[in-house]
């Protein structure tokens, strides 16, 4: 007996208040309903145009080649690794939470040389130490994770560009957590490479990447291009070394992106839309302006927390703007908590990974979600289930510390 047709999807009510996905800009799910062209129809070409064109905005760099890569953050990250190095290579993963674990793994996966070095979660790498490694190891790419929403960090970029380019190192960071509401300076920072997603600071859903790469990083993909048989033409790139991934190969993407437009996929129509819609609504307010956002909403939910007399953890000087980590209280069953908050104020706060299991909660501020009346509400409700779970709340206290931050801002 066949079971009865599902009704429509209706979601029910969420404020997203994790480390992502968070909740989406209304526009961009306004922009996600737009009708439906074909993938070359000249309004189609165009809107990719202007996408390319708004993201070297966000990225803050001048690079032709500045796109999207269908999929979700992840696959970003894939394309870049797997366009950028060849199998033997050596790649230098810097770890300091889950997510550099995952490019070491993509990057094993790739047939690469791993080499990693790992400091405690909760902290971020001197540039010295990372220096120090890469002269050991001298590899090909140095992958590195800005923001790792595992541990709540941001390593500083800054001046690894420039130790890079001193030892002639291709650099490659994975900005998924951290762009839009963390400082960000592709081309300032001597980035080779980076990779994002919609679903964190830049408030649309998971399912595209926005990716940025330098001339340098380019001619190492044009030297491993192989156009697919049944499309190529007479003189089209053939390398015996090519990138080892259909999908993924940055050379027929960034061929898909350019002038010549040809083709490699059918591109997400509905992503890209929201891929255009988020970056639009950011420069709209002002690339500094929105960072400025998440840095308060960031410090009201810290303060709230500590309000709330729950412990942060971490270290604070290199903590993300959008995402504080905090210690579950004794005698709380973190993942019991969470439901409660869920199923009775429809707010959802993140767990974590690893070492990091069971011991903190992960609370987001980013997007369209950093904002004083969501920061209020979050620490509402979470009083309230504190209290719940017998812990000593003190009343107000997480609303009136996050309170006292924003009206002393400017």
């Amino acid at each position: 007996m066949r079971s009865a047709i599902p009704g429509p999807i209706d979601p029910p009510a969420r404020l997203l208040m994790g480390p992502g996905p968070i909740s989406a800009y209304p526009s961009v799910l306004r922009a996600m309903s737009a009708p439906l062209v074909g993938q070359y129809d000249p309004f189609m070409t165009a809107a990719m145009t202007e996408t390319q064109e708004l993201y070297r905005r966000v990225w803050a760099t001048s690079n032709e080649a500045t796109m999207l890569v269908d999929g979700t953050s992840r696959a970003g990250i894939e394309a870049a690794i797997v366009s950028l190095i060849r199998p033997g290579d050596r790649v230098l993963v810097p770890v300091f939470g889950r997510f550099g674990h995952l490019l070491a793994e993509i990057a094993e996966r790739a047939l690469a040389e791993v080499h990693t070095i790992e400091t405690e979660w909760g902290q971020v790498f001197p540039p010295s130490v990372i220096e120090e490694a890469i002269v050991r190891v001298r590899p090909t790419l140095l992958a590195l994770v800005q923001g790792d929403t595992s541990t709540t960090m941001n390593q500083p970029l800054d001046e690894i560009g420039a130790i890079c380019e001193r030892h002639g190192v291709l650099f490659y960071t994975d900005a998924t957590a951290s762009l839009g509401g963390n400082a960000f300076e592709a081309d300032a920072w001597g980035l080779d490479a980076a990779t994002a997603g919609l679903q964190k600071c830049l408030g649309g859903p998971s399912g595209s990447s926005p990716i940025t790469l330098s001339e340098k990083a380019v001619a190492v993909i044009r030297s491993r291009t192989k156009v697919e048989a049944g499309i190529r033409e007479a003189g089209d790139a053939d390398a015996e070394d090519f990138i080892r991934s259909n999908y993924f190969d940055l050379g027929m993407i960034l061929d898909y992106w350019g002038p010549r437009r040809l083709n490699h996929h059918t591109e997400a129509t509905s992503m890209l839309y929201a891929a255009r819609e988020c970056a639009r609504v950011l420069l709209l307010e002002g690339r500094d302006a929105v960072i400025a956002r998440h840095e308060l909403a960031g410090r009201a939910m810290l303060a709230g927390v500590e309000g709330l007399g729950m412990a942060v953890f971490g270290d604070r000087a290199h903590k993300m703007n959008n995402v504080v980590a905090v210690e579950i209280p004794d005698g709380v069953p973190g993942d019991a908590a969470r439901a409660a908050l869920l199923e009775d104020f429809g707010i959802e706060i993140g767990t974590s990974f690893g070492p990091l299991h069971g011991r903190v909660w992960r609370i987001g501020t980013m997007g369209y979600n950093a904002r004083k009346d969501a920061v209020l509400t979050t620490l509402a409700a979470l009083e309230a289930v504190l209290r719940r779970f017998g812990v000593a709340v003190p009343a107000g206290g997480g609303v009136d510390a996050a309170s006292g931050i924003y009206r002393e801002a400017p």
